[in-house]
């Protein structure tokens, strides 16, 4: 177990900023401070600068994924303390939901090695998508503050209808080139399932790589077609049907017919310039699990 003084940064922003504080103030070994985003990748290189064998994040995918982008590649580990709404990557390695368990966790858990992709050299942990569910997030977004996260998804998917606008793209598998007209293309970090009711998450002895499925067709009918194709059927289910393609691979190309486009990075929206160019970096980040034996491996 490390010992004291471990390094430890909050979003107090996030859905679960306070417990979190408190619980890493209730463990007694942490240097607690909270963490503007756009700080945080100043303030963790300089723990990294000090030695710190590993530092503790608390926040939503948003903002672990920041940590990660200046881990990646760096002998330090990254611990984590969900504090989002859907803490999706918290979730994919068994680390508690519950804040004090994740810093008892952060201080006693052990070290491993896990994947993580790079659009453009922007680091993420779980998924990025373009196209529709790009316009989906936004409103979403706009809403939810208003309405809540699950009323404002329900309204932001209502609201896609007849403003579904189907892109000409080149995607790259492993250098073969394939031209599609789609308004969707999803790309997941590992082999996830596409199957209630673990839908989104990663798949148990899922392949390493990107998990690339694009949406054949640009229509709002068929948007739904493959998404309830998905849910109840599966992934092989979309393939058979020739709704998508799903390929898992090590990097992908994306070209718009415009300079820029805007893209998610697990939830969040940023613009980036074309083409994109995703890549898979494997083990890659150093992170904070529970032990085996807890994780049921």
């Amino acid at each position: 177990m490390p010992s004291h003084h471990i390094p430890a940064f909050v979003n107090l922003e996030s859905g679960s900023g306070e417990a979190a504080r408190e619980a890493l103030d209730a463990a007694g070994v942490f240097d607690v401070a909270p963490c503007d985003p756009e700080q945080l990748d100043r303030q963790i290189r300089q723990a990294v600068h000090e030695g710190a064998e590993r530092v503790v994040v608390a926040g939503g995918d948003g903002t672990i994924a920041k940590a990660a982008g200046v881990l990646v590649g760096q002998k330090t580990a990254l611990a984590v303390v969900p504090g989002g709404t859907l803490n999706h990557f918290a979730k994919n390695h068994r680390i508690p939901s519950d804040q004090a368990k994740a810093a008892e966790l952060s201080a006693s858990g052990t070290t491993t090695t896990t994947d993580v992709a790079t659009v453009n050299g922007r680091v993420f942990l779980n998924t990025s998508s373009v196209g529709a569910y790009v316009v989906f997030v936004r409103t979403r977004d706009r809403l939810e503050r208003r309405f809540g996260y699950r009323i404002a998804t329900v309204i932001a998917a209502l609201r896609l209808l007849g403003r579904v606008q189907p892109f000409s793209i080149e995607v790259t598998l492993d250098g073969q080139p394939r031209r599609y007209r789609s308004a969707l293309v999803f790309l997941g970090v590992g082999e996830r399932e596409l199957q209630l009711p673990s839908l989104g998450a990663r798949a148990d002895n899922g392949r390493s790589g990107l998990h690339v499925i694009v949406v054949r067709g640009g229509t709002w009918a068929r948007l739904v077609a493959a998404g309830l194709v998905a849910v109840f059927r599966g992934n092989e289910a979309i393939k058979r049907g020739r709704l998508a393609d799903s390929h898992v691979v090590d990097e992908c190309r994306i070209e718009f017919q415009r300079r820029h486009g805007r893209v998610a990075l697990d939830g969040e929206i940023i613009e980036l310039s074309s083409p994109l160019s995703y890549r898979i970096e494997r083990d890659a980040l150093r992170l904070v699990v529970p032990p085996p034996e807890a994780r049921g491996d």
